[in-house]
């Protein structure tokens, strides 16, 4: 009888996965042709995507998204450096990665059931949360989109926001005229020209562009938000073992801000963990890489290149970049925000 309970629990273990050690995971086609090749090809713009993919006066891409690009190529290679940014537009980014051109789309790309089930795609979890505001001229007086009825809008073709727009005010009866521009830089330069009565598009985006306008008293945002989209880090369907590191990135990146780990302080507390989780994290006990395809350092090799979720925002969009925007839903969810890491066990 005992022999026979202790066959059936063991059976049992070794069914949820308890008994034996974790075996290395096949990270999937991508990311063994990202380690062949020894570099990761992702996402830039077609000009600058201010505060998320712009190049500085050193001919050198930043951003926020940038930022995450940095952070896979780590998690994969080992370096940041072992990255090449593709500019791509913002129509260009789902032919791009179905021809094999770019690996993975990092480029504030909303998740929606058609690009889910219609292109291809196949998302990661949502890294940023993204609220689609108005900026409007400041002379007009407007104090919401009620106030602009028959105005123009100065809208990125190609994006969710024309359909967000349309939805939006649709829905209100009020009517706009539409007017498309594949380029940042074409879409800035047409409102500061007076062209365009208003521009919708994500609020950083938009206190990024104020911020850039010869005069910033001349744009005011509007309080209204027209919709809360989630940002996803996009890879071709089916190829599951990236999709997972893409999701463990994240999740490593919210856990060490949440556990207080930064580039300056995680060789110290690498040297010393306070719990076993943060072990796991950092890779002082195994599995944490094995499980993933990947060396057991990976999160401890990114931190140490890009930092936590919490240092990358800061010195990008938020209070040590120009822009100095709020991370508003951003932020932990131990902060009032949306953001959290998963269980790392």
């Amino acid at each position: 009888m005992i022999g026979n309970l202790f066959t059936r629990l063991t059976a049992t273990a070794v069914a949820f996965g308890m008994a034996t050690p974790a075996q290395a995971a096949d990270p999937g086609p991508t990311v063994t042709a990202i380690k062949e090749r020894g570099t990761l090809l992702c996402t830039g713009h077609n000009g600058s995507y201010l505060g998320f993919a712009e190049v500085d006066d050193q001919g050198e891409w930043t951003g926020f998204d940038i930022e995450f690009c940095k952070a896979l190529a780590t998690t994969i290679l080992g370096s940041p450096d072992a990255l090449q940014i593709i500019p791509v537009s913002w129509a260009q980014r789902f032919p791009a990665l179905q021809s094999g051109d770019i690996d993975v789309i990092i480029k504030v790309t909303g998740w929606t059931q058609s690009r889910d089930t219609e292109l291809g795609l196949q998302y990661g979890r949502t890294y940023f949360i993204g609220p689609t505001n108005v900026l409007v001229r400041s002379d007009l007086g407007a104090e919401s989109t009620a106030d602009l009825e028959g105005g123009v809008f100065c809208i990125n073709a190609g994006t969710s926001i024309e359909r967000i727009v349309a939805d939006y005010m649709g829905a209100r009866g009020i009517s706009y005229e539409a007017l498309n521009f594949e380029k940042g830089e074409e879409l800035r330069a047409a409102l500061y020209a007076g062209r365009c009565d208003a521009l919708a598009g994500f609020g950083p985006f938009l206190a990024a562009t104020r911020f850039n306008a010869p005069n910033a008293e001349d744009f005011t945002i509007l309080d209204e938000v027209l919709a809360l989209e989630p940002e996803g880090i996009a890879a071709r369907e089916g190829d599951d073992g990236f999709i997972d590191i893409i999701n463990w990135m994240v999740s490593a990146l919210l856990m060490a801000e949440q556990n207080g780990i930064t580039m300056a302080n995680v060789d110290e507390i690498r040297a010393n963990p306070p719990s076993a989780s943060i072990e796991r994290l950092l890779g002082v006990s195994p599995g944490v890489g094995e499980r993933l395809g990947l060396s057991d350092d990976w999160a401890y090799n990114m931190i140490k290149a890009v930092g936590n979720y919490g240092e990358i925002y800061d010195r990008t969009v938020g209070e040590n970049s120009p822009y100095k925007l709020p991370r508003g839903k951003n932020h932990l969810w131990t902060n009032g925000g949306m953001l959290y890491p998963l269980v790392l066990d």
